[in-house]
């Protein structure tokens, strides 16, 4: 009888080559879908710098066996233990195995373990995928307003927020 392949684990980044990775995927999804801001290239570039040392984290999923970095997703910490929900990618080898989804789940429980009271994130209509995992993990749209943070992506065109 076969049995199921070992699950992708999910840690906090350690290495400059976990930096590297984190910094390639998402760099291949949004200038593939949209443009590389500013804003962007920072935090990419240094997310132990960045995130980090600015109280959040990166977590990486790793293929079992290999280490290989599949997927990354980092939690931002912004004033009064409001955290923001970003930069998600999953390489495209790698899709369509529920790499997402168990990304997106120890993003929210390991922004509960740093203190957050308020989680949101933005996103954009034309991640039809990522909006659907989002909403499956309990987030909901709110408007502009809502915002906690004052500047923001251009290309965020969903905003939304734990419930």
């Amino acid at each position: 009888m076969p049995h199921a392949p070992a699950p992708t684990t999910v840690t906090s980044i350690a290495s400059q080559s976990d930096a590297d990775a984190f910094y390639a995927l998402n760099e291949e999804w949004i200038s593939r879908l949209f443009s590389l801001e500013e804003a962007d290239r920072a935090v990419l570039s240094d997310p132990f710098g960045h995130i980090v040392a600015a109280g959040g984290d990166v977590l990486v999923a790793r293929a079992p066996g290999s280490g290989t970095v599949l997927g990354c997703i980092a939690l931002l910490a912004h004033p009064d233990a409001v955290f923001e929900l970003a930069k998600m990618a999953v390489a495209p080898a790698a899709q369509g195995r529920g790499i997402g989804r168990r990304l997106v789940a120890a993003a929210v429980e390991r922004a509960h373990a740093l203190g957050a009271r308020r989680l949101f994130l933005g996103t954009n209509s034309k991640l039809a995928p990522a909006l659907h995992l989002y909403e499956d993990a309990g987030f909901v749209r709110i408007p502009r307003d809502r915002l906690p943070v004052a500047d923001y992506y251009a290309r965020a065109d969903i905003l939304m927020e734990l419930a």
